[in-house]
């Protein structure tokens, strides 16, 4: 009888959990055939080649936002290595630890490990301005056909996941701070576009790579904020 109490608040965890998976993978399916049956991957790349070459990832802002890198997501990682540090030193900052420690290892895991070190080196899928539609050798693949490891690496976008990377501190605040949460939500998700339009206007990225390159980052963060408990209070109520 204890127990029965925290029935609805562990269904609808149960409930918000399935819809933090089901939804983004239903998203990247749904895209992926989308795009895959219309052409839209060559067709947006088409756009921006122009006589052969990618003259408008030149301009501004999509130069800037090149050259921009990571900087951004590494001054995120940075700062929450810093509260981690913190969290450790002062009693009162130990509720810092975990937020920032689940921020640290997502950018080590997603654009780090599995973006950069797994996927773009051994999925082997050329880049737009490789494929011979565009004046190159190579040979166009979907998604999810692979190529020749080291050979190609197109998928997924590195320059796109580290900036979607900007949209998990959403998870950090969902819960106690919601209107928070929703600002690094959206902040992110602008930033991995624009980033995205740059590097497909530069013949690095077709479209899917970089809608790869958010699902990854995403899902990942979801499986750390429930490995991690994040979706949990940082310190257990003492029964009264």
């Amino acid at each position: 009888m204890k127990d029965r109490p925290d029935a609805p608040e562990a269904c609808g965890n149960e409930d918000t959990k399935l819809r933090d998976v089901i939804l983004p993978v239903a998203i990247l399916i749904a895209a992926t055939l989308l795009i895959a049956v219309t052409g839209v991957d060559l067709k947006l790349s088409k756009m921006f080649s122009l006589g052969g070459t990618w003259s408008v990832g030149y301009l501004q802002p999509w130069q800037f936002l090149y050259k921009l890198d990571r900087i951004p997501a590494f001054v995120v990682g940075l700062s929450s290595l810093g509260a981690v540090i913190l969290g450790l030193m002062y009693q009162k900052r130990r509720h810092w630890i975990r937020p920032g420690l689940f921020l640290v290892i997502l950018l080590a895991l997603g654009p780090g490990l599995v973006v950069n070190a797994v996927f773009k080196e051994y999925w082997g899928r050329p880049r737009p301005r490789e494929i011979v539609q565009f004046g190159g050798q190579k040979e166009f693949l979907h998604p999810w056909q692979t190529g020749i490891a080291h050979k190609g690496r197109s998928f997924p976008s590195g320059h796109a996941s580290a900036a979607f990377y900007l949209s998990a501190p959403f998870f950090v605040f969902r819960r106690r701070k919601p209107r928070i949460a929703a600002w690094w939500m959206t902040g992110g998700l602008i930033f991995g576009s624009l980033m995205s339009i740059a590097r497909i206007t530069q013949g690095g990225h077709f479209l899917t790579d970089t809608l790869w390159a958010w699902g990854m980052i995403h899902l990942l963060a979801v499986a750390l904020y429930y490995l991690m408990r994040l979706d949990r209070d940082a310190t257990p109520s003492t029964p009264s």
